[in-house]
């Protein structure tokens, strides 16, 4: 019986890279917004909070990563849960789940060690700035 595990997760030198990236992505098209990284269990790895972004993205962006942990964006979560009455009565009272897009898993080698989160915007340019954090992760 093995007495421990070896987890991987996102490194802070990479965590850096994509809040850089989705920075200048925000940047590019005006929009102030908040960047949280958080690693494979949830904790908060990097984060970086634009000049003139809105407070309550601190949150959200966070939020949103927390929910890309579980294997897919944030904006297909709300599709798993809309036909069953159940889910959709329960979930949107779990801490941390956001149910709107922005949030996307971080996966290396097909394995989630992460997620990142953007809030400030638009969904759509949400979703794009989280999006360009996740094109600065180097192939293989």
């Amino acid at each position: 019986m093995d007495k421990t595990f070896t987890k991987r997760t996102v490194s802070a030198e990479l965590a850096a890279k994509m809040i850089e990236a989705a920075v200048a992505k925000a940047k590019s098209i005006g929009v102030p917004q908040v960047v949280a990284i958080l690693d494979e269990s949830g904790l908060l790895k990097g984060f970086c909070r634009m000049d003139g972004a809105p407070l309550i993205s601190i949150e959200v962006s966070q939020n949103k990563a927390y929910t890309a942990l579980l294997g897919a964006p944030s904006q297909d979560f709300f599709n798993r849960i809309k036909d069953n009455p159940a889910l959709l009565a329960g979930v949107p009272h779990i801490p941390r789940i956001a149910v709107f897009g922005g949030g996307l898993p971080i996966k290396i080698d097909n394995v989630v060690v992460g997620g990142i989160g953007v809030s400030g915007g638009s969904v759509d340019q949400d979703i794009e700035c989280a999006q360009a954090g996740l094109d600065a992760i180097p192939s293989a």
